[in-house]
C-alpha cells in the first residue's frame, strides 16, 4: 500500500459553527427535539421555498414510511420502485404490508424512466417511488404526469438529491406529493443522521407530524415550553418515534447554509474527474440533459467497460492497495435474499441494472477532499487501467 494516509471514499465536511452549534445544544438544556429543530425545518422550508412545509425525522427511511402511511399505503396495495437502490426504499413498503414492484432503470442515467413505469402499473398501484441516483435527477415531468393519469401518488426518494435542480426548479418544490431527503453522514449535507420530509400538501404534513412522535396530538416541544398548564395530550393513532432531536438539527442548520457551496465544489470535481478519465475504458456518469438542470453530485459512479480487462472487484482491491477507498452504489434490490425470494426476481428480469451492478465503482467525491486528494485518486484509477 501507498505510504500516503488512506484516502477513504467519503468523510463528512464539519466546520467550527456546527461544533459551537452542538456544544451551545448540550449547553442548553434541551438536546431533543426543540427550538433548533423548529429553526431548521423553517430554514429548510425556506431554502426550497415554492410554499413547501417540511418536517425534521431521523432518517429518510423513517420519512419515506411517514410518507407512505400519510397516504394511506396499505395491506393489498403496490408501491412501484426501481431495483437500482438502497433497501429503504422498499421496506419502508413492506413495513405498511403493502407490496414493492421492482423495475429496471435506464442505462444511461441508471434511474427509473416513465416507460418501465407505464409497463409496470396495476389496478393495486398506489405510488411510485422515483430515486434520483447519485443527485441526478429522473425525468420528473413525464413521470409524474403518468402518474396523475392512472390516479397515482408520487413520492421522491431525494437521498441523494440536495440541491438537485430539474428544469430550473429544486427538487423538493416539483408536483410531486412528498419528497424525502437524506442527512446521512455522507450525503450532500448532515446532520449525522437524519432527514427531511417536505410537502405543499398542509393535511399529508400534520399527518406526518403526528405520527413522527408517537400519534400524539400535541407537538412535546409545545407542550413542555408553554407557561400554562400543558400537561395533557391525546394519542390518536398509533404512532412512530421518528423525531429529529436538536443535537442533529444543530449541524443541519450551518450545513444547509453551506449546502450551495458543496454543490460548487462537487461540480467542480466531478468536471475534474470528467476530463481526467474520459480516455479511459470507463463509462462516466450521465450529465443533466435539459436547461436549467443541475446535479447534486452526491455520487462519482463509473462503470468498467469490457476493454478495461478487470473485473470490478479486483478493480475496488487494487485501488485499496494504491491507498483509495472506493464503494458499488448499488448491489440491486433484486439480488437480496429478502426480495429475491420474496418476490422470485431474477436478473435476466432486470438487464440494465444488473449490468450496470457488474460493473459500477464510486469512486471519492467529497468537499473535504483536496485537489491532491482528487490528483491521488486520477493517478490511481488510470494506473489500475494501464493508462
Amino acid at each position: 500500500m501507498s505510504e500516503q494516509k488512506f484516502l477513504p471514499f467519503a468523510l463528512p465536511d464539519i466546520g467550527e459553527e456546527e461544533i459551537n452549534e452542538v456544544v451551545d445544544t448540550l449547553r442548553s438544556g434541551w438536546v431533543t427535539t426543540g427550538p433548533k429543530t423548529k429553526q431548521f425545518e423553517a430554514d429548510f422550508a425556506a431554502f426550497l421555498g415554492d410554499g413547501v412545509e417540511a418536517i425534521a425525522v431521523n432518517s429518510a427511511t423513517s420519512g419515506l414510511h411517514l410518507a407512505l402511511e400519510a397516504l394511506g399505503v396499505g395491506p393489498g396495495d403496490e408501491v412501484i420502485v426501481p431495483t437500482y437502490t438502497f433497501t429503504a426504499t422498499a421496506e419502508v413498503v413492506r413495513y405498511l404490508g403493502a407490496d414493492p414492484v421492482f423495475i429496471d432503470v435506464d442505462p444511461a442515467t441508471l434511474n427509473m424512466t416513465a416507460e418501465g413505469l407505464r409497463a409496470a402499473i396495476t389496478p393495486k398501484t398506489k405510488v411510485v417511488m422515483p430515486v434520483h441516483f447519485a443527485g441526478l435527477a429522473c425525468d420528473m415531468d413525464a413521470i409524474i404526469a403518468l402518474a396523475r393519469e392512472h390516479g397515482i401518488k408520487v413520492v421522491e426518494d431525494a437521498a441523494h438529491a440536495l440541491p438537485t435542480l430539474y428544469k430550473g426548479r429544486l427538487i423538493g418544490t416539483l408536483d410531486s406529493d412528498v419528497t424525502v431527503f437524506s442527512f446521512y453522514a455522507n450525503k450532500t449535507m448532515t446532520t449525522g443522521e437524519g432527514g427531511m420530509v417536505v410537502s405543499k400538501n398542509k393535511d399529508l404534513i400534520a399527518r406526518c407530524k403526528v405520527m413522527r412522535l408517537h400519534g400524539i396530538s400535541r407537538d412535546a416541544f409545545d407542550r413542555y415550553q408553554s407557561k400554562t398548564p400543558a400537561w395533557f395530550y391525546e394519542v390518536i393513532a398509533p404512532g412512530f418515534k421518528y423525531n429529529m432531536p436538536d443535537i442533529c438539527a444543530a449541524l443541519g442548520l450551518h450545513q444547509l447554509k453551506k449546502i450551495r457551496r458543496f454543490q460548487q465544489q462537487r461540480e467542480e470535481m466531478a468536471t475534474r474527474f470528467d476530463a481526467e478519465l474520459c480516455d479511459l475504458p470507463l463509462i462516466l456518469p450521465a450529465r443533466p440533459l435539459e436547461g436549467g438542470s443541475e446535479h447534486a453530485w452526491h455520487l462519482y459512479p463509473v462503470r468498467l467497460k469490457p476493454e478495461a480487462g478487470i473485473s470490478r472487484d479486483d478493480f475496488i482491491a487494487r485501488m485499496s492497495e494504491k491507498g483509495v477507498g472506493c464503494s458499488v452504489h448499488f448491489i440491486p434490490l433484486h439480488l437480496h435474499p429478502v426480495w429475491r425470494d420474496g418476490y422470485g426476481l431474477t436478473p435476466a428480469d432486470f438487464p440494465v441494472a444488473q449490468a450496470a451492478f457488474e460493473a459500477e465503482v464510486t469512486l471519492p467525491l467529497y468537499t473535504r477532499m483536496s485537489a491532491g486528494d482528487q490528483a491521488r485518486v486520477i493517478a490511481a484509477v488510470r494506473e489500475v487501467l494501464g493508462a
